[in-house]
């Protein structure tokens, strides 16, 4: 095996038996980032679970373990090539995955960490010289970052976070030891670019300030200081640690002592000392006009009091809620339950930057002036922040945590101490975990923000102006701090002006931003946070109603309704947009099983739809949801109106009654008729339409009924239905002659008669007849009345008991008012017999009524005719008039 020669601490190189002149580095990306995931745990087996979600992550082609074993295999023949004589295997096929097998001067990482271990060990025994020049040794085998040719995944990036904190951490031993060597101005250089790369390393911070000052330049240590202070107050709302605070006091006291090298370990050096930790007040400041959560405050408080050792509070909920910003308010709030301090750390301090354990623990330990362990092993870290809190009380604020594994290491598990921790994710995995999920704020809340913000005086110019406001930005807090923002720095801009700017869908987005913050940019980081396959979920839903149930979801989709998988993989793509706070679920309330997407991450759905989604796709998915919400509502309708006897619904509503369901889900269906009309999408609009016009008319639903029908009128004379039309107008006449409006309703009906004579529409004939009929029965012209019934009556043809129902009730009423109850009493009869074959209830009860007040005429409640079911006129010789709906 001595023939092979591997180097990751830079771009990839494979040196074989022919020596450094010949490289055998694969040209693939894919066939480097296997052997790098290989050799960032040499002689350990790496799975080949792992190896595909380091090549593929989210989304693994379904040829992903055969094209894993063709890398494999091509790297074993890279391998015998560049050492021929090489006996022994070098990559071992294990049961679970793979395994490279080499000796530790084979690999620059071996090498390296040996390095580090022996100058760490010498730096600890005061040998000074020897620590330096391992150390050095160990750096100068770092040619840039690990694997930097290669493209990393979970494994490679967890790998590169780790092996940066152990190069920093050889890189200040180092510069201790030569500090100790007396070597501080020649170190002023380094120091000075390396405080430029790592602004937030407060020990080479801290190391500068040493080196200027033993070099006779106290002022310049000085502003060295404060320029990591402006640092750290500008970009994390933090003051420096206690051990560059004591340095800095030091230095401005002109200590003598300083000027000399110190034994290891002193404060000057090690920026720690090994007495307790002083209280640490690492909080950002508290946000003087923080309300709107006071419940959630004294929640936070209550929980954090009576939390048992390793318990923790965990807030969630989707981008620009306020997380933060509850939890420092709550850290403040609950601080003198913490009386050795509290520290915030943000787990995300920048987009697409994520701190490691190993790396937050550092910070941790630095914030509250306790040593931190070197070389970055994470067990050391863990024990020594362990340490830290163990007999104490102190509260940790982890701000944008990413996943369990980030924040698990974290966490408190002594008495004493505790945390509350934010992330659009809840970490319901740990133990301990106190789940707080914060909503959007109500109104009365999101008015209290906004004269917090920008004062009672501008809440009171244009009260209405404001709620509108409000409700535009959707409760979110964030977007109530921008619009705020904007009018505290715009003074000649009103709430209503800016209602305006925010009216308009399209822009709105764009509107909500100012300086910093930016309400797009926030919710934009949590799409793009999710997995390929949630995101193109998430763009769908912006096709959607507003409220909607997860058989629409598969409809957009695409996904086969027959198929037994569809249900349950639909369920988890909206489990996961859920725990995400990219969507929000109903489970648990009066409609349960329903999802709705909030109003500005719809706008963002939009936005991303009509970015990344191509025009065909997205008719395609409206096509889909139409079809389906017709299928739905048609199986729903069938059994609410049914035109023969024991129809059932065919789709699973969860135990609704299709009365029920169309009551739910009206709101949903009128936005769907629309959106299917504006694709020009004509059949779907009418057959949604006439699915609905059922429990429209039944339950007096005015305005959907306006609405929908009118859209779909258009619609069936844009697709040149005319028996649809014929239909649609007879319905529009029924609405005209429940509010009276009579020569609207006349012009409809005998519309409607017209078209469906032309088409040869029987039963549309028949409907319009009977329509013209109770027109005539509204003058009190009976013998018209009665004509036109006749005509209705012989133009049905056989298998229409609905349509008969209505003829016949019609009829009888022409009977009771011309020649008396007996006359009535068999049309009514046989009303009943067809509303007991259909099974509807609400038929069957309007005969019952009816036959019961022949019996008995003094049941007539306050001298009214039930002219239909549900629809009363005054009963009077002269011409009917409007009564009771």
């Amino acid at each position: 095996m001595s023939g092979l020669r591997f180097r990751i601490l830079g771009p990839l190189e494979i040196e074989g038996a022919a020596g450094p002149g010949v490289s055998y580095t694969p040209g693939a990306a894919k066939v480097r980032g296997v052997l790098g995931a290989l050799l960032v745990n040499a002689n350990g087996t790496v799975s080949v679970d792992s190896l595909i979600d380091e090549l593929w992550q989210d989304d693994p082609p379904r040829t992903a373990t055969t094209t894993l074993q063709v890398y494999v295999s091509q790297l074993r023949k890279i391998f015998r090539r560049a050492a021929p004589e090489n006996g022994a295997p070098v990559l071992l096929t294990q049961p679970r995955g793979y395994r490279i097998r080499i000796d530790a001067d084979q690999l620059d990482l071996t090498t390296f960490e040996g390095l580090y271990q022996r100058g760490r060990e010498a730096l600890e025994a005061g040998d000074h010289a020897a620590a330096a020049e391992l150390q050095g040794r160990a750096l100068a085998l770092w040619r840039g970052p690990l694997l930097g040719d290669t493209p990393h995944g979970p494994l490679l990036d967890a790998a590169s976070v780790r092996l940066l904190e152990a190069r920093t951490a050889a890189l200040e031993q180092r510069i201790l030891a030569d500090l100790q060597l007396g070597r501080h101005r020649d170190l002023i250089p380094e120091l000075r670019s390396l405080v430029e790369e790592f602004p937030l390393r407060e020990e080479l911070h801290g190391q500068l300030m040493l080196a200027l000052y033993r070099a006779g330049r106290q002022a310049e240590a000085l502003r060295a200081y404060g320029a990591l202070r402006r640092t750290l107050v500008n970009e994390l709302a933090i003051e420096p640690g206690a051990p560059v605070q004591l340095l800095h006091q030091r230095i401005l006291a002109g200590d003598r002592q300083l000027a000399t090298p110190e034994p290891i370990g002193s404060p000057a050096l090690a920026l720690g000392s090994a007495a307790e930790p002083p209280v640490v007040h690492g909080l950002p400041p508290a946000d003087p006009a923080f309300t709107g959560r006071e419940d959630e405050l004294a929640e936070i408080d209550r929980l954090l009091r009576a939390a048992p050792p390793g318990a923790f509070v965990a807030l969630a909920g989707q981008p620009g809620v306020g997380k933060t910003a509850l939890a420092v308010a709550a850290a403040h709030h609950s601080a003198d339950a913490f009386p050795h301090g509290q520290l915030f750390l943000d787990l995300r301090p920048e987009p697409g930057r994520r701190l490691e354990p190993a790396a937050a623990i550092s910070a941790l330990l630095r914030r509250a002036g306790a040593p931190v362990p070197a070389g970055g092993d994470p067990a050391d870290l863990h024990e020594a922040l362990q340490q830290l809190l163990a007999g104490r009380r102190l509260l940790l604020v982890l701000d944008n945590v990413s996943s369990e594994a980030q924040l698990r290491p974290l966490l408190p598990t002594s008495a004493g101490s505790s945390a509350i921790v934010t992330g659009r994710r809840l970490p319901a995995g740990l133990d301990g975990v106190r789940p707080l999920v914060l909503d959007v704020l109500g109104p009365r809340a999101a008015l209290a923000v906004f004269e917090a913000a920008a004062g009672p005086a501008r809440a009171a110019e244009h009260p209405a102006a404001v709620a509108e406001l409000l409700e535009l930005c959707g409760g979110l807090p964030l977007a109530i701090r921008v619009g705020t923002a904007q009018l505290n720095a715009r003074p000649h801009w009103s709430a209503e002006s800016l209602a305006g700017r925010l009216r308009d869908r399209r822009s709105r987005l764009s509107e909500l931003r100012i300086g910093g913050l930016d309400v797009r940019e926030r919710l934009l980081s949590a799409y793009q946070d999710a997995g390929r396959t949630e995101q193109r979920t998430f763009r769908l839903l912006a096709l959607l109603p507003d409220h909607f149930e997860p058989w629409a979801v598969s409809a957009v989709l695409g996904l086969d309704p027959h198929d037994r998988r569809t249900p349950v993989g639909t369920a988890r793509l909206l489990d996961a947009l859920a725990d995400d706070h990219l969507l929000t679920a109903d489970h648990d309330g009066p409609q349960p099983g329903r999802y709705r997407l909030p109003e500005l991450l719809r706008l963002l759905a939009a936005e991303r739809l009509a970015e990344e989604e191509g025009e065909d796709t997205v008719r395609a998915a409206t096509r889909r949801l139409c079809d389906a919400y017709v299928r739905v509502a048609e199986e729903a309708d069938a059994v609410l109106n049914p035109r023969q006897a024991g129809v059932r619904m065919a789709r699973d509503n969860g135990g609704d009654a299709p009365s029920e369901w169309f009551a739910r889900e009206l709101g949903p269906l009128t936005q769907v008729v629309r959106q299917a009309y504006l694709a020009g999408l004509w059949e779907q609009t009418v057959r949604l339409t006439t699915a609905l016009t059922g429990h429209l008319e039944s339950h007096a639903r005015w305005r959907a009924w306006e609405q929908t029908h009118t859209l779909a009128l258009d619609a069936a004379r844009q697709l040149g239905d005319r028996s649809g039309e014929a239909r649609l107008l007879g319905s529009l006449g029924d609405l005209a002659w429940q509010h009276r409006r009579t020569a609207e309703a006349r012009d409809r009906y005998e519309a409607a008669r017209r078209v469906a004579e032309d088409c040869g529409d029987q039963v549309a004939r028949s409907r319009a007849l009977v329509g013209l009929a109770d027109l005539w029965l509204d003058g009190g012209e009976v013998p018209e009345a009665a004509a036109l019934l006749t005509a209705a009556l012989a133009a049905l043809p056989p298998g229409r008991p609905r349509e008969r129902y209505h003829v016949l009730r019609a009829m009888a009423l022409t009977a009771l008012l011309a020649e008396g109850p007996t006359a009535a009493r068999s049309r009514f009869t046989e009303c009943l017999e067809i509303a007991q074959t259909l099974r509807d209830r609400r038929l069957e009860a309007h005969a019952r009524r009816a036959l019961r007040r022949l019996h008995d005429p003094d049941d007539d409640p306050a001298g009214c005719l039930e002219i239909r079911p549900g629809v009363w006129r005054l009963r009077s010789p002269a011409p009917l008039t409007p009564a009771l709906v």
